[in-house]
């Protein structure tokens, strides 16, 4: 679902070259939740951003789908984006002046569905996500983890192929972030979605498919045992 195929990403500071992302390969399949763990400055947001398509890389493909996206123009990297990649961050990014169910159904609309569809979706997503009842309340009235299980929710509206998530539960006390983590995964095995979470959380890490690091520029696994 996700394949990056020899990324290079570099940022010229001064004199000097900073390498993020030196030929890097990396892949994932359908259903599958991959951490991704590495200290502050490694290139964990250029990685996020280069498979998101928000930011182009120096050279290499990235692919999902199986097709690839590297020269698209700015247009059609955007309805990609919006069709093909659902985005959760630290913060919710909910608008709030809509409610709960407003939130998961703009997604949807944008790519063209009807409001009466985009509805019945984001009231089923909803519901699978416990917050049936919570739907009609704007964020400001929503708890933190009920917040960031709406912007899960509408990450996922569009049926996208790749997950892409930082630090999902970064803002959420112990308990919440488990819950939260369980509700995300629940809907990455129903949805079939590839999911790839950058977390500093080994706990969650550990519960994922499998966990990798950035060390020197290059994709690798991590062993969270020794580390």
């Amino acid at each position: 679902m996700l394949r990056l195929d020899s990324v290079q990403r570099h940022y010229v500071q001064g004199d000097n070259r900073l390498v993020i992302l030196d030929k890097t390969d990396f892949s994932m399949v359908r259903g599958e939740m991959v951490a991704l763990v590495a200290p502050s400055g490694a290139g964990k947001s250029t990685l996020l951003h280069i498979a998101g398509l928000l930011e182009r890389p120096d050279a290499g493909e990235v692919f999902i789908g199986g097709q690839p996206f590297g020269s698209l123009s700015d247009p059609e990297r955007t309805a990609a984006r919006r069709n093909a990649i659902g985005f959760v961050y630290q913060f919710h990014h909910l608008l709030p002046e809509f409610s709960a169910l407003e939130n998961v159904m703009l997604p949807q609309m944008i790519g063209g569905q009807s409001r009466a569809v985009a509805a019945e979706r984001a009231r089923a997503l909803l519901d699978y996500m416990r917050l049936g009842k919570r739907a009609e309340h704007r964020p400001a009235e929503l708890s933190g983890g009920e917040q960031q299980r709406v912007a899960i929710a509408r990450a996922v509206s569009n049926n996208p192929h790749v997950l892409l998530a930082d630090e999902p539960t970064g803002n959420l006390d112990p308990e919440t972030s488990h819950y939260v983590f369980d509700a995300l995964t629940a809907l990455v095995r129903q949805s079939g979605v590839a999911a790839l979470i950058a977390t500093h959380n080994h706990e969650l890490a550990k519960r994922m498919d499998r966990v990798v690091t950035l060390q020197h520029g290059k994709i690798i696994p991590y062993d969270l045992a020794n580390s």
